[in-house]
C-alpha cells in the first residue's frame, strides 16, 4: 500500500476489503490513512480525526474535550495528562504555523500502565494556487515508559508522512509525485525535538527517493532527446584560442 499514490489510500484500501474481508481489522489497522479534518462547534478550531481519538462512530476534540456526536462514558485521559493534552495541543499550534505557515494539527494523549502513549497529527495541504496541488499528512505516535524515579523517561517514537503533489501545467501536462514513509526510534529527549528531527529526516528521503529519481529521470529524456540537436558555437577570443569551438545542446522552449 506505500507504494501506490498517498491520495489513493482509502480507494485502494476499500477495494482490498471488499476483495479479502476477512482482512479488513488487519488492513485498518495497520494502513495509515490520510487525516481528516473537523470543526469543533464549542471553541470554533479545527481538529484532525484519528483511531486514537474515535470511539464508536464518534469523535473527541482535544480542544474542548468534548465527543461529536456526543456519548456518554468516552475514553478520556487522567486529569493530569489532560492538562499536558492541553499544552501539547498549543506547543504544537505554534511549531506547525511557524514551521508548516498553516495547516492543523491535534495532540492526543491515553494512559498505559506504566506511564502514557500519544499521537501528534499534522496536516497541511495546498490551496492550488500556481497549477499546483499537494498535501502533507504527519502521524507521530509516541510512547513514554517513566522510570521508578520519576526524573527520566523512555520514549519509542514511531512517525508516518504521507507526502504528494500534483501539478497541470499547458507545456508539461498533468504529473503526479508521492509516496509514504515510517521510521521508528527510540531516544530519552524531548517529544517535541523527536518530531522535528524525524520529520526532517524523513521529508530529505522523501526528497531524494521520490523527487530526486524522477528529476534525474526527467533530465535523462531531455537531453537524450537532444543529443542529436546540437550547434557550434565560436567563443571569445579571450576564453579560448584560435579556432576552439563550443558544443553546446540547444535548449528546451
Amino acid at each position: 500500500m506505500r507504494r501506490l499514490p498517498p491520495q489513493q489510500i482509502e480507494k485502494n484500501l476499500s477495494d482490498l476489503i471488499d476483495l479479502v474481508p476477512s482482512l479488513c481489522e488487519d488492513l485498518l489497522s495497520s494502513v495509515d490513512q490520510p487525516l481528516k479534518i473537523a470543526r469543533d462547534k464549542v471553541v470554533g478550531k479545527d481538529y484532525l480525526l484519528c483511531d486514537y481519538n474515535r470511539d464508536g462512530d464518534s469523535y473527541r476534540s482535544p480542544w474542548s474535550n468534548k465527543y461529536e456526536p456526543p456519548i456518554e462514558d468516552g475514553a478520556m485521559p487522567s486529569a493530569r495528562l489532560r492538562k499536558l493534552e492541553v499544552e501539547a495541543n498549543n506547543a504544537f499550534d505554534q511549531y506547525r504555523d511557524l514551521y508548516f505557515e498553516g495547516g492543523v494539527s491535534s495532540v492526543y494523549l491515553w494512559d498505559l500502565d506504566h506511564g502514557f502513549a500519544g499521537v501528534i497529527l499534522i496536516k497541511k495541504a495546498g490551496d492550488g494556487s500556481k497549477k499546483i496541488k499537494g498535501c502533507w499528512d504527519s502521524i507521530h505516535v509516541v510512547e513514554v515508559q517513566e522510570k521508578s524515579s520519576g526524573r527520566t523517561a523512555h520514549y519509542k517514537l514511531t512517525s508516518t508522512v504521507m507526502l504528494w503533489l500534483q501539478t497541470t501545467k499547458t507545456g508539461s501536462g498533468t504529473m503526479n509525485l508521492g509516496g509514504s514513509l515510517t521510521r521508528q526510534v527510540c531516544y530519552l529527549r524531548v517529544v517535541n525535538v523527536l518530531c522535528q528531527d524525524m520529520e526532517n529526516k524523513i521529508r530529505s528521503t522523501l526528497n531524494e527517493i521520490y523527487f530526486g529519481k524522477t528529476k534525474d529521470i526527467v533530465n535523462g529524456l531531455r537531453y537524450g532527446c537532444l543529443s542529436c540537436q546540437v550547434i557550434w558555437y565560436r567563443a571569445p577570443s579571450q576564453f579560448l584560442h584560435n579556432s576552439d569551438y563550443l558544443l553546446l545542446p540547444l535548449e528546451l522552449p
